[in-house]
C-alpha cells in the first residue's frame, strides 16, 4: 500500500503504478490512504485508477466510499482502469465484488453506475449486465439512471430486439422506463428515418405523460430531416419554442442542414436570423454552420451576405470563415 500513499502525494505518478502487474487483493483491512487537504473528482479517479492497475480492490473499494464522503463524485474517469484487453477484464469479478461492499446509498449506487457506464463505452454488454446482476443482488437500487447507457449502446447499434429484453429486465426490477430512456429509441429510429417507428416510440411516451424535452425534440427534428420532410421539421422548432422547451445546438443543424442541402439556402439563412438575438452562442453556431454549408454547396451569393452578418453582430468565425470573408466581402475590397 506503500505506492498509494506517493501516488496521494503525487496523483501525477498514476501512470508509473500501471505499469504494475495486476494482482488481485483480497485484504479487507488496507493501509489507510493518505489524501490531500483539498481532493477534486479527478484527483480521486488517478488514486482509483492506479489501486485499479495494481489489483488492489480493497483499496479501490475505500476510495470509492472516502470520496463520496469529501463531496467528490465518480465521474466518467473513474473506472478507466478497465480497457479491452483481458488482463483488466478478467479481474471484473473481483472489482464487482468490492463494489458489492460498499457503503449503501449513494456510495455504492453511484459507483455501480459509472462502472456500468464505463463497460459499455468498452462495448461489454454482457459484462454490464453482469454488473447490473450484481448491483441488484448487492441490495443497490436500481433506476433508470442504471439503465440509460445499456439502451444507448443497443439503440445506437440498431439492436432494438435486445434493448427490449432490457426493458424487460427493467420491469422485473420494478424500474420504469423514464423520458431519457425512451429518447433513447426514439432518436435510434429517428437517425435512421424510421418515422412509423418514431411514431410509435412518441406514442409510449405520450401514453405514459412524460412529455418532451430538448433531446426529444432534437430527435424529432433529426427524423424529419433524415425523412426529407423539411418543413416538418422546421413547424417542430416553432412548436419547442411555443413549450418553451430550450434547443440544443444540433438542433437547428439540422434542419439548417437539410434545407441547404436541399436547395433552400436563402429559406435556410431566413431561418438563422428569425432565431437570432436570443441566445449569442447559439447565433454563432447557427450563423457558421449555414455559411459553411453555403459554401460547401457554392451558394457565394448568399454565403457572402451571412458571414457579414456575422461581422456587423460581432460573432466569433472560424479560421476558414475569416478566409472567405477576407477574400469576398465587400467590406474587405
Amino acid at each position: 500500500m506503500a505506492f498509494l500513499r506517493k501516488v496521494a502525494r503525487n496523483p501525477r505518478s498514476a501512470p508509473a503504478v500501471a505499469a504494475a502487474r495486476p494482482r488481485a487483493s483480497t485484504n479487507p483491512n488496507p493501509t489507510p490512504i493518505v489524501i490531500c487537504d483539498e481532493p477534486t473528482s479527478a484527483y480521486y479517479d488517478d488514486l482509483v485508477n492506479a489501486a485499479g492497475r495494481h489489483g488492489d480492490f480493497a483499496t479501490v473499494r475505500n476510495l470509492l466510499n472516502k470520496r463520496v464522503r469529501d463531496g467528490c463524485f465518480n465521474t466518467g474517469d473513474t473506472f478507466k482502469f478497465l480497457t479491452h484487453t483481458e488482463t483488466s477484464l478478467s479481474a471484473l469479478h473481483d472489482l464487482l465484488r468490492a463494489l458489492s461492499r460498499l457503503d449503501r446509498g449513494f456510495p455504492g449506487k453511484s459507483a455501480f453506475d459509472a462502472l456500468i457506464a464505463r463497460l459499455c463505452r468498452l462495448g461489454r454488454l454482457e459484462d454490464a449486465l453482469r454488473a447490473v446482476e450484481t448491483m441488484a443482488s448487492a441490495g443497490f437500487g436500481l433506476n433508470a439512471v442504471t439503465f440509460h447507457p445499456i439502451l444507448n449502446l443497443l439503440t445506437r447499434r440498431g439492436d432494438f430486439e435486445e434493448a427490449r429484453r432490457v426493458v424487460g429486465l427493467m420491469r422485473d426490477h420494478g424500474v420504469p422506463l423514464d423520458l431519457t430512456a425512451h429518447n433513447h429509441f426514439l432518436t435510434a429510429h429517428c437517425f435512421r428515418g424510421d418515422l412509423a417507428s418514431a411514431a410509435r416510440a412518441m406514442e409510449e411516451i405520450e401514453r405514459e405523460g412524460l412529455g418532451a424535452d430538448t433531446r426529444t425534440y432534437d430527435a424529432l427534428v433529426l427524423g424529419a430531416c433524415r425523412a426529407g420532410k423539411v418543413g416538418a421539421a422546421v413547424g417542430l422548432l416553432g412548436r419547442r419554442e411555443e413549450e418553451g422547451v430550450s434547443p440544443l445546438y444540433s438542433t437547428h443543424v439540422h434542419a439548417i442542414k437539410a434545407m441547404v442541402t436541399r436547395g433552400g439556402g436563402e429559406q435556410a439563412a431566413e431561418l438563422v436570423r428569425v432565431y437570432g438575438g436570443r441566445d449569442r452562442a447559439l447565433d454563432r453556431e447557427n450563423y457558421g454552420v449555414v455559411a459553411s454549408e453555403l459554401i460547401r454547396m457554392k451558394t457565394v451569393g448568399e454565403a457572402k451576405r451571412v458571414v457579414e452578418e456575422m461581422a456587423e453582430k460581432g460573432l466569433i468565425m472560424g479560421e476558414k470563415l475569416r478566409e472567405f470573408y477576407r477574400s469576398n466581402s465587400s467590406a474587405t475590397n
